[in-house]
């Protein structure tokens, strides 16, 4: 008699996942890393978002209406190019962090190349935003496979909502409030020297430490056996 059907399957990775984990610890870094692309992004690049999709349906909407200072093309190529990155996951199947992080490292640096090399002023602006969002989409959609809760490196509207609602004010608790309080102090930690960079006029080199920040969480980390 077969004894495959009693055997039970593997446990999502993201099940047992605790926040001082390998994993839980990259992705913590890499939520850093997109508060510091969506503030290039936004503050540098026509108010478009790479990692934030949801914020590029809004910003379209805003444009839509004649709201100034918005760009329909700048979103809707945002949009594009990270949907082309989710697509490319999942054709080559980027389910192991450190590959998706290798490809994401070389686009932050090709984006960072193209603004050096060319600027970011007219129509130069999409190819990088292109770039950085394709780089989202990759690394977002490799991180969704992970399945690790409250940690999906690019939002916090549902972390943010786990952390009100289930707090003992409302009657619950969660053994994930901590993780919650932290994907938030790390994405607003790498929002603030990605925004100053680009006030202070230095937004390639904004790119160059996503860059950085990138590879040195994929040298870091290792993949579980």
């Amino acid at each position: 008699m077969s004894t495959s059907a009693a055997t039970p399957p593997p446990r999502p990775i993201g099940a047992t996942t605790e926040d001082g984990d390998p994993l839980a610890l990259a992705l913590f870094g890499l939520t850093a890393v997109s508060g510091l692309i969506d503030a290039v992004s936004y503050l540098g690049l026509s108010h478009v978002f790479a990692a934030n999709m949801t914020g590029n349906v809004v910003v379209i909407g805003f444009a839509l209406a004649g709201a100034p200072g918005f760009s329909v093309l700048g979103s809707l190529t945002s949009l594009a190019a990270f949907l082309l990155g989710a697509a490319l996951a999942g054709r080559l199947t980027l389910h192991r962090l450190r590959p998706a992080l290798a490809a994401e490292t070389l686009l932050h640096l090709a984006a960072a190349a193209v603004a050096f090399a060319f600027g970011t002023g007219g129509a130069r602006q999409y190819g990088v935003i292109a770039l950085l969002a394709v780089a989202m989409g990759l690394r977002n959609a490799t991180v969704r496979s992970l399945g690790v809760p409250d940690l999906t490196t690019t939002v916090l509207t549902m972390t943010l909502t786990g952390l009100a609602s289930e707090t003992r004010l409302a009657g619950r608790h969660s053994p994930h409030q901590r993780r919650r309080v932290l994907a938030a102090l790390t994405m607003t930690a790498g929002t603030v020297p990605g925004a100053l960079l680009v006030l202070h006029h230095h937004l390639p080199w904004a790119l160059v430490l996503a860059a950085v920040l990138t590879a040195a969480t994929a040298v870091l980390y290792r993949d579980r056996a």
